[in-house]
């Protein structure tokens, strides 16, 4: 079952600083944080998947046995964060040079290209206006700009990359995945012949050992597992809804280091799988390994761990609050994105690591809320875009993808690459004469099919799992709320009509004007229809099917809606009432909509409620069971085959610094932010949220007297700050005391206008 090597195992060299440490803004007047084709570290090397101390560019003979970022575009992208501390800090122009060589770039000398100085405010994804880089070449590149505050800059650091061998118009760049050799945390012996080690928290990864034995027929059984019940490993159950491995190890006479090569599981190498790439090899979650054997070879062991995962910086994001809970839930699901990326594409946990499109837009937003990366989300959308899975709904859930990457990077260029499939993908091709879409009424045709590059029908799915009585495999109950399928179903039409909305928007955003002249006439009709047909005017919510001849309003089919506010406030509030009354009657998946749902109309206390619940179905009882990353389903009797490593768990990731914090993009490139801080019952937190453009920090104290909200905004970014109403009980004052005067109130919530960047202070009075 497995195979035994012999290997020799080093520790990470350090990094270069030229190729991977970002300069810090403080005390420098130079652009920072550069990106090429939003890749911050495009001129580090990896040798056998650890860090190698060798950059890019001096990868000659040797460039076979490394791994590296290739850029493959002709005309890629430069992304740089702004310096300046002052308030109000705006770029006003910017100089890029390229070179294909050193000695020009250490000159100040930009021989490939050389833009002047550009009178731009644009920092993230501006493109480059060069001749087309050739293939298999090494480039350098720095930036200095001019802003109103601080003047001209100081030229950056030099940043370098190296082209791939083929080149296209525009391609998705991306890290390699790497190793990261980790200690246990505690080991311990259990008894004379077993010793168990826990490495603190699940991580994808490999197993090494350094021991020596006397004899040449020594043996050792090494049990690799996720789970431990009384101390021991959980191994083996027919249902399989953990990972485990045992194994017996042959030992070598004398002092070895063992890595152990676990052999491949059919179902997540099989056809439909993201692999492992070969100079990483296979890999298994677990948390704790025993080491059963001769208490003098085992007591005197030594245990290393290799991590696998995609680039990730730990330390960008920050989130503490007065809740001990909300701060473990937190530590929890930030910990989830890091560990489940070790494909370097999303996938949908070990079972199958396949990649869905549920799967990969809840990672995707949970990605952009814990750190500033942006490559793993667009890969993993063009390889979903080439090949989709069979659900309605998430078929149209790559529009969503697809407008979240542009919101948050600013780069157009994925959209004009697909935007006809992504237009196919808004599923115009299902729309019948009563101006729904449905997938039972004969329009899945093989031209329709093929234009979403799919082989087989699509089918809705509301949320997942479904019950399925009688299959000991599946849980009997279900977790989409009871709903009633029909010909037309709410959610796959909330759904398009979101997706028209965001296609509407891409078309706009490229210049294709009669087409979103053409798709905003679709979107008011639509709506008008959705609610003609799916409103029930008597109760105030939404129905499953058409109302005339369904009486069953779900839990999806209002808070969908509410995600993506389709209603205003007032006609909300009966919606509201009902979810209210639902509970979580939802998936993991469902969550984070439902979650959307609560924080877009003002719901934070029973939001937060929801977040911090302790029954079987919260994210409490994912950590109380003893996971480390989130689960694929509440509990195991709600899905007896789920994996513990599945990160379409993790919705506070994203919901924490999205909506608690509040932070979220209003124009793309995050040029201009929301920050509408929704606190709820919370004394205090205090959170960084990473953005293209550099970190904005967010702190509430919120008190029986006041409501304080301190925000730091980087440079070359606006905000745009939204109070809940509820805290608004006398006035608004900003910094020096002085009263401001909202802007716009809609019932829910107060806009206090536009700041530029820097630093504020708003305080809220509360009526004696």
């Amino acid at each position: 079952m497995y195979n035994m090597t012999r290997r020799f195992i080093f520790s990470p060299v350090l990094i270069l600083l030229l190729n991977i440490v970002p300069l810090a803004a403080t005390g420098h007047n130079r652009p920072y944080g550069m990106m090429t084709d939003l890749i911050e570290y495009a001129g580090q090397t990896w040798q056998d998947g650890y860090v190698s101390s060798l950059p890019v560019w001096k990868l000659e003979s040797s460039i076979k046995r490394h791994q590296w970022v290739a850029i493959g575009s002709v005309y890629p992208s430069f992304s740089w964060i702004v310096p300046g501390e002052k308030n109000n800090t705006v770029q006003q122009s910017y100089h890029v040079i390229v070179s294909d060589n050193l000695e020009d770039i250490q000159s100040f000398r930009g021989n490939v290209w050389d833009s002047g100085m550009v009178d731009d405010c644009s920092s993230s994804s501006v493109p480059y206006g060069g001749e087309a880089l050739k293939p298999a070449k090494n480039y350098f590149w720095r930036v200095k700009v001019c802003t109103n505050t601080d003047g001209e800059s100081e030229w950056s650091d030099i940043k370098s990359f190296r082209t791939s061998e083929r080149m296209e118009h525009f391609s998705v760049a991306h890290y390699p995945v790497y190793k990261t050799i980790e200690s246990p945390d505690t080991v311990k012996l259990v008894n004379d012949n077993i010793l168990f080690a826990d490495f603190g928290k699940e991580a994808f990864s490999q197993l090494t050992m350094t021991l020596s034995a006397s004899n040449h027929d020594d043996t050792l059984r090494i049990r690799l597992g996720e789970i431990v019940k009384d101390g021991r490993i959980v191994g083996d159950t027919p249902k399989r809804s953990m990972r485990y491995r045992s194994l017996l190890l042959p030992l070598m006479k004398g002092c070895h280091t063992y890595r152990i090569d676990l052999d491949k599981d059919k179902r997540n190498t099989g056809p439909n799988a993201i692999k492992m790439p070969d100079y990483i090899g296979e890999v298994l979650p677990f948390r704790y390994c025993e080491i059963e054997g001769d208490k003098s070879i085992i007591s005197d062991v030594k245990l290393t761990r290799e991590r696998v995962q995609y680039y990730f910086d730990n330390n960008i994001s920050h989130f503490e609050s007065s809740s001990e809970m909300l701060n473990k839930i937190w530590d929890f699901c930030k910990y989830s994105i890091c560990a489940t990326s070790f494909t370097g594409i999303y996938v949908d946990g070990d079972r199958e690591r396949i990649p869905y499109e549920a799967d990969a837009y809840i990672n995707q937003l949970c990605h952009y809320g814990v750190d500033k990366e942006y490559s793993m989300a667009r890969r993993t959308l063009e390889y979903l875009l080439k090949h989709p899975t069979w659900p309605t709904e998430w078929i149209m859930q790559a529009v969503l993808m697809a407008w979240q990457d542009y919101m948050y990077t600013g780069d157009k260029r994925l959209l004009k690459k697909h935007y006809d499939l992504l237009r196919d993908r808004t599923l115009l091709g299902l729309r019948e004469k009563n101006g729904l879409i449905s997938t039972v009424t004969g329009l899945q045709t093989r031209d329709f099919l093929s234009s979403i590059n799919m082989k087989k029908k699509i089918m809705d799915i509301v949320d997942w799992p479904h019950a399925k009585k009688g299959d000991n495999l599946w849980n009997v109950m279900g977790e989409d709320d009871g709903f009633e399928y029909t010909e037309y179903n709410a959610v796959v039409n909330v759904y398009h009509y979101e997706a028209l909305r965001l296609m509407c928007q891409m078309a706009e955003a490229l210049g294709f004007d009669d087409d979103a002249k053409y798709l905003n006439k679709e979107i008011r009709t639509f709506k008008k229809n959705f609610f003609k047909n799916f409103y029930d005017g008597k109760s105030g919510i939404f129905m499953d099917g058409i109302t005339s001849g369904v009486n069953h309003g779900s839990l999806h089919s209002n808070m969908f809606p509410l995600a993506f506010r389709m209603l205003s406030a007032k006609k909300a509030v009966p919606v509201i009432e009902h979810i209210k009354k639902r509970g979580m009657a939802c998936s993991v998946y469902g969550a984070q909509f439902l979650m959307e749902a609560l924080f877009n109309y003002g719901c934070d206390d029973y939001a937060l409620e929801l977040l911090l619940k302790t029954d079987d179905r919260g994210w409490v009882n994912m950590i109380r069971k003893g996971a480390t990353i989130s689960t694929e389903a509440w509990d195991d009797k709600y899905k007896t085959n789920q994996d513990w490593n599945h990160a379409w768990g993790a919705a506070p990731a994203n919901i924490i610094p999205r909506y608690i914090a509040g932070v979220r993009p209003l124009k793309p490139g995050c040029e201009t932010v929301i920050i509408n801080p929704q606190c709820a019952s919370l004394s205090w937190f205090d959170a960084s949220v990473p953005t293209i453009r550099g970190t904005v920090k967010v702190s509430v104290k919120n008190d029986d007297e006041s409501y304080i909200l301190d925000v730091v905004i980087p440079a070359n970014m606006k905000a745009e700050i939204v109070l809940p109403k509820k805290f608004q009980k006398y006035g608004i004052y900003q910094n020096s005391g002085k009263l401001v005067k909202p802007m716009d109130d809609d019932g829910t919530f107060v806009n206090i206008g536009i700041v530029g960047s820097g630093t504020y202070r708003w305080k809220m009075v509360r009526k004696k």
